[in-house]
């Protein structure tokens, strides 16, 4: 669980009715991430020796970057103190203030005002920098630009501690889903180009991105009804991510089904320092059941996200999911839907 939320995880109190509350739902395994600094304002840190006490797996200002370079370096630095990852989203605001989409060819046609990718690579730089002097564990969320994969190899060749993940829409979608102006293709960071998505895949064919995430977003109806300028950036994606991994991945053969399912759990669970992903005795069974046979229609009407906002309403996926285990228990079934009751 992301910190973006109404109240901050920014102290003890939200982070313990986080865990009360999924526990009392039952459906997931909740684990929160705490702010990195007080209410998520960039200004001060967190109390994140308090919040390490109270469960959080990392630290990020999700959302926001971290602008004050000496803040982000102390965070960094007690970060490492408790053996726990910053997590970062690498975003100059000078550089995409106002922008709504990927600066370039379709920004420029459709009239809107773009982000560029270096808004993404000249953050990245600076927190790769700031992890090589701390020697701290940094994360990139959701990488999008060719340049960014690049930053990360050559990071990475130099041992310093970084790992990086990728959303499905960002492998699936270019900028060019832009031009019918459908609000649920405005994503932060935004969708970029077709060298863009390649350069994303073969950092995963490569080993350089280490996580596929969702980056799940949910939004009302009515905020994404807004024109395309105004509306909030963000697309759910949690029910179509292993279909979109498998056609973008698997079948085309960038990543073998093992591979693709190690990103989506076992690499998580390893860099936020937990023991999950693993089907083993004595392992706790978090489990989906999948039907690689099967192949689905995205409906709307058909989501359990109280949120619609997808960009994939209408695309055929393959891989349809039977069953989920949480914690041992089967708490959906595709024939009885959610077996527990909220």
């Amino acid at each position: 669980c992301m910190p973006n939320t109404n109240p901050p995880i920014d102290n003890p109190t939200v982070v313990k009715y986080i865990y009360r509350e999924a526990e009392k739902n039952g459906v997931v395994e909740v684990l929160p991430v705490g702010t990195i600094s007080y209410r998520r304002e960039g200004k001060k840190l967190s109390e994140m020796g308090r919040l390490k006490e109270s469960g959080v797996v990392g630290f990020s200002d999700d959302g926001s970057w971290v602008v004050d370079s000496n803040l982000m370096r102390r965070a960094l630095e007690y970060a490492k103190m408790f053996n726990l990852p910053i997590i970062s989203h690498c975003e100059d605001p000078y550089l995409s203030k106002d922008g709504v989409m990927n600066e370039g060819y379709w920004s420029t046609v459709l009239g809107l005002p773009g982000i560029p990718a270096e808004a993404e690579e000249i953050a990245i730089f600076r927190d790769l920098s700031l992890a090589r002097l701390t020697g701290s564990k940094l994360h990139i969320a959701h990488l999008s630009t060719c340049g960014g994969v690049e930053l990360i190899r050559k990071a990475k060749q130099e041992n310093i501690k970084v790992s990086c993940e990728v959303t499905p829409h960002h492998l699936a979608l270019c900028d060019e889903a832009v031009k019918n102006f459908d609000t649920n293709t405005k994503v932060n960071p935004p969708l970029r180009t077709g060298k863009d998505i390649e350069a994303l895949k073969d950092g995963l064919r490569e080993g350089v991105i280490d996580i596929i995430a969702t980056d799940h977003a949910p939004h009302t109806q009515e905020e994404k009804e807004l024109e395309y300028s105004r509306s909030p950036f963000g697309i759910i994606g949690l029910e179509t991510a292993l279909s979109l991994v498998i056609k973008e991945l698997v079948e085309p053969g960038i990543l073998s089904f093992m591979e693709a399912i190690a990103k989506l759990t076992i690499n998580p669970s390893r860099i936020i320092g937990i023991d999950r992903g693993k089907i083993r005795e004595g392992s706790m069974a978090n489990l989906a059941v999948v039907d690689l046979s099967r192949s689905w229609q995205v409906k709307e009407e058909e989501f359990f996200s109280l949120s619609k906002n997808s960009a994939f309403i209408g695309w055929t996926l393959p891989g349809k999911v039977e069953f989920t285990i949480c914690k041992g228990k089967i708490v959906y079934s595709e024939d009885l839907e959610f077996l527990h009751e909220f």
